[in-house]
């Protein structure tokens, strides 16, 4: 397959797209894992979730 003279720009743009898709998993899972620890100690000092309650529960 020839590129022709564009070949390293081409090829550039592929991989810093890679490079910004790969960024943006590795930040939205280290988020989900600080969300997760949060919640976990909310939920740990007695903090409940509203979604945890019935609809006759709130008040």
């Amino acid at each position: 397959m020839d590129l022709g003279p564009y070949a390293s720009f081409i090829a550039t743009s592929y991989l810093a797209a890679a490079v910004v898709v790969v960024l943006l998993i590795a930040w939205i899972a280290i988020d989900y894992r600080t969300q997760k620890a949060r919640l976990r100690a909310l939920e740990e000092s007695g903090v409940s979730r509203r979604s945890g309650r019935a609809a006759t529960d709130i008040q």
